[in-house]
């Protein structure tokens, strides 16, 4: 069984369209400290939300794991403030979700009053449970 996960990513930098164009890509850019604790967590076959920061704070599409974390390859480690050594895990699309789930839609919920995206939003990278992601796809209008 598959763990599930939440990536953030500015859309201006790399969007759901992209990752669209693309299929697949090596995410890379994590150097907070517990995101990266979360990164070392996943496993090849993991499912992801995309989640887009910025003006849209809305979770837009899934994907899929198709490695384990491996050292960040491009990672300057010398600029490395989390005294972490970077990851990056690839990933490969899945598909853009029916609807777009807001950060209002899932704050106005009481049952994600524990959910990492709420309490600790500043993660790039949070874990999302087996409950949280079948009403995220719920609310996304694919249940």
């Amino acid at each position: 069984m598959p763990n599930y996960w939440l990536l953030k990513t500015e859309p201006g930098s790399y969007s759901f369209a992209d990752l669209e164009r693309d299929g697949a890509t090596v995410w890379d850019g994590v150097r907070n400290t517990v995101a990266l604790k979360h990164m070392r967590s996943m496993q090849t076959g993991d499912l992801v939300l995309i989640y887009h920061t910025g003006t849209e704070r809305q979770v837009v599409g899934m994907a899929e794991l198709t490695s384990a974390p491996y050292p960040d390859p491009q990672a300057d480690l010398t600029d490395n403030q989390s005294g972490a050594a970077p990851v990056v895990v690839d990933v490969r699309l899945v598909r853009r979700l029916a609807r777009p789930v807001s950060l209002a839609t899932i704050k106005a919920e009481a049952f994600f009053a524990d959910f990492a995206l709420v309490r600790q939003s500043r993660l790039s990278v949070v874990p999302v449970n087996a409950a949280q992601w079948a009403r995220l796809l719920q609310l996304a209008g694919e249940g």
